[in-house]
């Protein structure tokens, strides 16, 4: 009787102990490959998948093999040291790879919408900095005395140009959020429709410019 129990104890401390080292090794190497796998077929920007059904093939195969390499061996030891340790092991990396396929496509589209909004974000201050230029530029024709006499039809609304572009840095400083301002009237913060209303302001004021008579050459700044 005194061996048995000296026999469960030692069984008990050895799965225990098989747990403990294994268990972690288990459940990332079953996750990391269901979710590699997952993401190749999902065709996540940045992962190469070939049009050739072959490439795609072997591509998954290397994906579960080196995963197989790391996730059996932490399977089979605790097995062959305890069989409930092994059973346990079993239940917790089929319950890791059922997670991590239900949780890539939510990463995945968390991850894309990070990027989208980065690149959004790196626009609209590219968009900001064009248009504080046409607004300096557009001040000098305005402010200048000289610049006022020489060219007024770029203060003169009568003109279907000038009108035009008056509507036009309007439109574009409605639609501007500055960094740190908040976004009172502006569902869903940034403006989509900003940088393509700066790039209006910029030919509408080119064509006013032109309409007033300044040589294309003068453009960048009045005199």
């Amino acid at each position: 009787m005194a061996a048995v129990m000296e026999g469960l104890a030692q069984g008990f401390v050895q799965g225990a102990w098989a747990l403990l080292l294994c268990g972690p090794v288990l459940v990332a190497s079953v996750a990391a490959t269901v979710f590699v796998v997952r993401r190749r077929n999902l065709g996540a920007p940045g992962v190469g998948m070939s049009d050739g059904g072959g490439q795609r093939s072997d591509q998954l195969f290397w994906d579960v093999f080196l995963g197989s390499c790391v996730a059996v061996p932490a399977l089979l030891i605790p097995t062959l040291l305890s069989p409930w340790t092994g059973l346990f092991l079993a239940g917790a990396g089929a319950a890791a790879g059922v997670a991590a396929y239900r949780a890539t496509p939510k990463y995945l589209a968390g991850r894309a919408r990070l990027r989208s909004g980065l690149e959004r974000e790196a626009a609209h201050r590219t968009a900001r900095e064009r248009h504080d230029a046409l607004v300096a530029r557009w001040r000098q024709y305005e402010l200048d005395p000289a610049s006022s006499i020489d060219y007024p039809a770029l203060t003169d609304v009568r003109f279907p140009e000038t009108s035009a572009l008056i509507k036009a840095l309007r439109a574009a400083e409605q639609l501007r959020t500055d960094p740190g301002e908040p976004d009172i009237g502006r569902p869903g913060g940034l403006q989509q429709d900003y940088p393509d209303a700066v790039t209006h302001l910029a030919a509408s004021l080119a064509a006013a410019e032109r309409a007033a008579g300044i040589p294309a050459a003068g453009t960048q700044a009045p005199g």
